[in-house]
């Protein structure tokens, strides 16, 4: 389908339309100072004229005078939380009268439409796909709500200060992942449908026909926020973090890192996990339940009597390297979509960015010991 225009008055003839398909519409708006996606009621809540002002170690919204729904970029989620959920039961046992019985527990999916997701946030989706769907031991839970989603994506008509989705070929147009893609210009949007749904969806909608003046808008937008972006080094420069496993650079890192996991949490990619065996205090039942981890945890590293990573300069290490390079041997790219989410929620401010530059600028020449 060719890119239409929808008038802004229109818009909630989307949200009215996904909903009588049968779908809870997920969508941004301002709670707790930052743009989260939660249930979105109608339209009329999306964060109108909002912006995030993001760096290193720092976010926070401005309201302006614009008209816009979409101008901010990220907030601290991406789909991560609804589909690799922050907790996830697997199995129940239970004493009975026959003896021990254990129980799996069915996923429980819902068919979401979520409103205002990103380039980044497709091409990490992608990754989650990769990981919990396409290998040889599929997550149960991940797949029956990953086959209920329905996505409405927005290009990007500004990039923040973190934003580097260009450098890593995600952003800040979507390309692929979409049922329905938005441009979003002062007066309505230019709507293009990326699979058979989203044209279903589409048909019902009053499109016009989009005229040169709105195409040539929304392609200047976009570059525009190509333009605003920094550089983080390409995929063959990051392949290289692999030979410097003892660079003074890790040391230094790790004296200003407080091995939070914030910027695990916040990543669109990151999957680490942990199981937690819970019963009740009768010792009557107990249960399964996969919960967030992250290889900042010390925990994350012990094996049979030893944590393997007991100082923060290997957890740093570990997750950047992972992320950056090792990642390439995995899934054939790089685990970073160029989001900026872990430099601004960061709370002492390092910058993803800045320290693959410097280890790629100042990496020793002596192999490593």
């Amino acid at each position: 389908m060719t890119k239409r225009f929808l008038f802004r008055e229109h818009l909630h003839r989307l949200h009215r339309a996904l909903v009588q398909s049968g779908y809870s519409v997920i969508g941004p708006q301002v709670k707790d100072d930052a743009i989260l996606f939660a249930p979105l009621d109608h339209v009329d809540d999306l964060p109108w004229g909002w912006q995030e002002l993001a760096g290193a170690g720092s976010y926070r919204l401005q309201h302006t005078a614009g008209k816009r729904a979409f101008a901010w970029n990220t907030g601290p989620q991406g789909l991560k939380p609804w589909l690799f959920k922050p907790e996830q039961v697997l199995w129940r046992a239970e004493h009975t009268e026959q003896g021990l019985h254990f129980r799996a527990v069915e996923p429980t999916p819902e068919r979401l439409a979520f409103i205002g997701l990103r380039g980044c946030d497709l091409a990490a989706l992608a990754i989650q796909d990769r990981h919990f769907m396409d290998g040889p031991y599929a997550d149960r839970f991940y797949r029956a709500q990953r086959e209920q989603l329905f996505i409405v994506a927005v290009n990007c008509g500004r990039s923040a200060e973190t934003c580097f989705c260009v450098s890593t070929g995600d952003g800040p147009e979507a390309r692929s992942g979409f049922d329905l893609l938005l441009d979003e210009l002062d007066d309505g949007y230019l709507l293009q449908a990326g699979s058979d749904q989203g044209a279903a969806i589409a048909a019902g909608l009053p499109l016009k026909k989009a005229t040169g003046k709105q195409l040539a808008r929304a392609r200047t937008l976009l570059a525009g926020a190509r333009q605003q972006q920094r550089a983080m080094p390409s995929e063959a420069e990051l392949a290289q973090l692999v030979d410097w496993l003892d660079h003074p650079r890790w040391q230094q890192v790790a004296e200003r890192c407080l091995a939070c996991g914030n910027c695990t949490s916040v990543c669109p990619t990151c999957f680490c996990s942990r199981q937690d065996t819970e019963g009740d205090i009768q010792n009557r039942q107990a249960g399964q339940v996969q919960r967030w981890d992250s290889c900042f945890s010390e925990q994350h590293s012990y094996i049979t009597g030893k944590v393997i990573r007991a100082e923060i300069r290997h957890r740093y290490r570990q997750w950047l390297v992972h992320k950056l390079a090792t990642w390439q041997q995995q899934f054939g790219r790089s685990g970073c979509v160029g989001c900026g989410r872990c430099i601004a929620w960061c709370p002492v401010a390092i910058d993803l960015v800045e320290e693959a530059q410097a280890l790629l600028q100042d990496s020793p020449r002596e192999a490593p010991s």
